[in-house]
């Protein structure tokens, strides 16, 4: 059958719709159908935009969101269905995947909106804003300057509607909320695709879902977006029950367990407090950190040790007498502006950059996972099933843990059909997907994340931070989305101008709260900090050769306490793994899991206050 598409000024039919508002649509698509072989992407969907609205389109990665912005953008023909346009409308796109010329400079190419032709001061000021030079040649833009440039151009004019495919990609927090406000100030029609779950919430009026292969609409911005699709999700489960439908049992999970892993995410949360808590207490001790030698029976515990770690660039300072201590378990965020330095310091603190002066250790046996936000690890020629296991066969070693290709894939919420397509098949989220599905499983202790929630769905931001709840290492983190940031990291590096960097506990929204009272009280404090410091420098001076009696025995018996903990953890670990215990003597159980949890703090404790007494001691011969 012949594909039926009809175009017509919206006025004709607006009346045949359900609309948003009592305002006309400017676009409405009715019973848009695509496919792409046999399977439906979008089956009868239907999508109206009324003028001044702000929607956001959700929906797992390849869906159709990307698809459904480049048919009203008019680069992209479904199949079956009805557009409607309202006459001399104007319309700015930023695509997901930034076509630019070969050669101009930059200036040209975002004077040139497609519609009208921008005045230089314009194309200026708004290059200003997002950090780009409109004098370089476009061909020697980066990634994510070409993202910026692009952004930079769908702004300009004034168009009456504006499509925007992830436009937080590759901008800097700054960046982000001036965009924020930009766009909460303009009057033009917005349809936006983002993973920046913070950003949805603070612009959109309205909602559109892309569930089952449809269209679904909510009358309310992104914030409300999880207490409307999960009862949706609700009302459907009641609806295969009454009507005794078998669901199979990978789909109910792809779809169905979102609800169950936002629940189970949430109650994280409070263990998350407790990190944070286990790390402000580390960062208030932070000026005492002095360690250099790698032996001790805990060297284990110590991952990152920087002392004074200095940076330059043409005499322009990017990492300034930076120390911090990362334990473990810790999970540090990075933020800061766009070229200020966060992956210098990421790549100093790791030792893939050496520093100008300052000292680094890095732990023993440390064995480092790193996400590459170009996905240039990719092959795009290979399949799913391929990139997984480059080796062949049909499973992999996941930390420890014998899975089958297609049950990991499943994990990362791809479906059984896709292993053995290409990576070339896949939408910018899903590839980004992938690639976290090949770090994740590599064999590591130390992970290092940089943008790694770019172009992913809300649902696999909530598998990502599950499978980062899980993850037993140490996770270095650098992102602009602050939602994410607030889930999963217990404290957060902030890189300011000049080289200042500053360690704050908690996430972003903890990190906002610390800088405000910080510089309100920092007088008060610096005052108090002068006074005690004159107050005990010459006691200091005087006394502090040795440690104490006390100190130093507790510092040689600690080595043989923590070993007969972990004697006792290993053989209380060992009753619990009897898989029959539980059910023929729950009493037991229980009494060594309570057992096993106090032995586990213990451990910490010893572990902490060794590590405190032989820094302790370093200091003091030096």
């Amino acid at each position: 059958m012949q594909p039926t598409i009809k175009f017509a000024l919206i006025g004709a039919l607006s009346n045949e719709f359900n609309l948003m508002t009592n305002d006309p649509p400017v676009i409405t698509l009715r019973e848009i159908q695509v496919r792409f072989g046999k399977d439906p992407l979008l089956d009868g969907a239907n999508l109206q935009l009324i003028p001044g609205s702000r929607t956001c389109l959700v929906g797992r990665n390849g869906s159709g969101k990307s698809t459904i912005m480049k048919i009203i953008a008019g680069l992209f023909e479904p199949d079956n269905g009805q557009l409607y346009f309202e006459p001399g409308l104007t319309i700015g796109y930023l695509q997901q995947d930034v076509p630019l010329p070969n050669s101009g400079n930059v200036a040209s190419f975002v004077a040139n909106t497609g519609h009208t032709e921008a005045a230089r001061f314009e194309v200026d000021d708004i290059l200003s804003r997002l950090d780009i030079d409109g004098d370089r040649d476009i061909s020697s833009l980066s990634g994510g300057e070409s993202r910026r440039t692009a952004l930079a151009r769908s702004l300009l004019g004034n168009p009456d509607i504006l499509l925007l495919d992830e436009p937080t990609n590759h901008l800097d927090l700054q960046t982000i909320q001036w965009l924020e406000q930009t766009l909460l100030n303009s009057k033009t029609t917005i349809l936006v695709v983002s993973h920046d779950r913070a950003f949805l919430k603070k612009i959109t009026t309205d909602t559109l879902w892309v569930h089952h292969n449809q269209l679904l609409h909510n009358k309310n911005g992104y914030t409300d977006f999880d207490r409307w699709s999960e009862a949706i999700l609700d009302d459907e489960v009641k609806a295969e029950h009454k009507l005794r439908q078998k669901i199979r049992s990978e789909e109910h999970w792809l779809v169905y367990g979102v609800t169950a892993r936002r629940k189970r995410n949430q109650g994280r949360l409070k263990s998350l407090e407790q990190l944070r808590e286990r790390r402000r207490a580390t960062l208030k001790g932070e000026t005492s950190v002095n360690i250099d030698s790698d032996s001790g029976p805990i060297s284990g515990r110590l991952v990152i040790e920087a002392k004074e770690l200095v940076k330059s660039y043409k005499n322009k300072n990017i990492v300034n007498k930076f120390s911090t201590r990362i334990l473990k378990g810790d999970r540090i965020g990075f933020i800061g502006p766009n070229g200020a330095g966060k992956t210098t310091l990421l790549n100093l603190l790791i030792g893939n950059l050496s520093p100008d002066s300052g000292r680094l250790r890095l732990g023993s046996n440390l064995t480092i996972a790193l996400f590459d936000q170009t996905r240039q690890s990719l092959n795009l020629d290979e399949t799913l099933w391929q990139t997984l296991v480059p080796e062949g066969g049909d499973s992999l070693n996941v930390r420890g843990k014998q899975r089958h290709v297609v049950a990991y894939l499943r994990d990362f919420l791809f479906d059984e059909k896709q292993a053995k397509s290409p990576v070339s098949s896949l939408s910018g989220g899903e590839k980004n997907r992938l690639l976290l599905a090949k770090i994740l499983a590599q064999p590591s202790n130390l992970l290092v994340l940089d943008e790694p929630t770019n172009d992913l769905d809300s649902d696999t931001l909530d598998v990502l931070q599950e499978m980062l709840d899980d993850y037993d290492g140490t996770l270095l983190l650098v992102s602009h989305d602050r939602e994410f940031l607030d889930r999963i990291v217990t404290s957060t590096i902030a890189i300011e101008s000049n080289g200042i960097i500053t360690e704050y506990a908690g996430g972003y929204s903890d990190y906002l709260y610390q800088k405000k009272d910080q510089k309100r009280s920092i007088d008060d404090t610096g005052s108090k900090k002068r006074k005690k410091t004159q107050k005990n420098s010459k006691f200091k001076n005087k006394t502090l050769k040795k440690l104490s009696y006390n100190d130093q025995r507790e510092l040689e018996k600690l080595p043989k306490i923590i070993s007969n903990l972990q004697a006792a953890k290993k053989q209380i670990e060992s009753i619990l793994a009897d898989p029959n215990l539980y059910t023929q003597d729950a009493l037991k159980y229980n009494d060594n899991a309570e057992k096993l949890n106090k032995l586990n703090v213990e451990i910490i404790e010893a572990e902490d206050r060794w590590l405190c007494l032989e820094t302790a001691l370093e200091d003091l011969s030096k």
